[in-house]
């Protein structure tokens, strides 16, 4: 019993080496029998992966009907793909938009983000009891000058004359937050979406530097894009 249980393993093994294929050009059979013989074959290859883990090696006709690996060399590019990311160039790399062939257009972009101060430190804030002084104008000053350097913080954007830019803050007694908004605007061949992002980040960080002395606990959260208008891409605003 136990030699023709390795006679047939040995079998099985030389079949999984030498798989069974047929050459179109010398079929002796109907078409009918080729089917039968066909799905025979596919059972018998599919009860080798069961038993080995993986399926025989392609024969010649298998292999003209299997998918094919792409060599590294024809890898498709990034610009083939579509919705590729813009800041990434032809072969995956990061690059600056080429924006010279665009047209000079009205573009705005309104931004906003909270600061939740909790109940100690926003009693503060409200009374401008802090020992670094007015909060929301220093803050409010320190998200336009944000905005204006976007380009040196964000290594990807474009240096591009801002027209300009607003940035407010108000106290929300609802959560003991500072709500942000911050907005940009320019007439060029990019939109302003970071600068506004980058005023209102800028704000709310400043917001927590003149406050981290009394809590270490104070959240910036929230920093969106909630519209933007001009551009190829139009007209865009956060649906709520």
């Amino acid at each position: 019993m136990i030699s023709a249980v390795i006679a047939f393993c040995s079998v099985v093994m030389l079949l999984r080496r030498l798989p069974v294929t047929f050459s179109r050009s010398r079929r002796l059979f109907s078409t009918k029998d080729a089917q039968d013989l066909s799905s025979y074959i596919a059972e018998f290859n599919k009860e080798l992966e069961d038993i080995f883990g993986e399926p025989p090696a392609l024969g010649p006709s298998d292999a003209n009907n299997s998918h094919s690996v792409i060599p590294e060399n024809k890898i498709p590019e990034v610009s083939d793909v579509p919705g590729k990311l813009t800041h990434v160039g032809s072969h995956g790399k990061a690059e600056m938009v080429d924006v010279s062939p665009k047209a000079d257009t009205k573009r705005t972009a309104i931004a906003s983000c909270k600061v939740i101060l909790g109940k100690t430190v926003f009693d503060l804030v409200s009374a401008n009891q802090l020992a670094k002084g007015d909060v929301l104008s220093v803050a409010k000053i320190a998200g336009i000058i944000g905005a204006k350097q976007t380009s040196n913080l964000i290594p990807l954007c474009h240096n591009i004359s801002l027209s300009h830019v607003h940035v407010d803050l108000a106290l929300s007694h609802t959560d003991h937050s500072v709500v942000i908004k911050g907005e940009a605007s320019t007439t060029a061949k990019t939109g302003v979406e970071m600068e506004a992002m980058t005023a209102v980040t800028v704000a709310g960080l400043t917001v927590y530097d003149m406050c981290k002395a009394a809590s270490k606990e104070i959240e910036i959260t929230n920093v969106r894009l909630e519209r933007k208008t001009g551009g190829k891409s139009g007209e865009w605003s956060r649906e709520e």
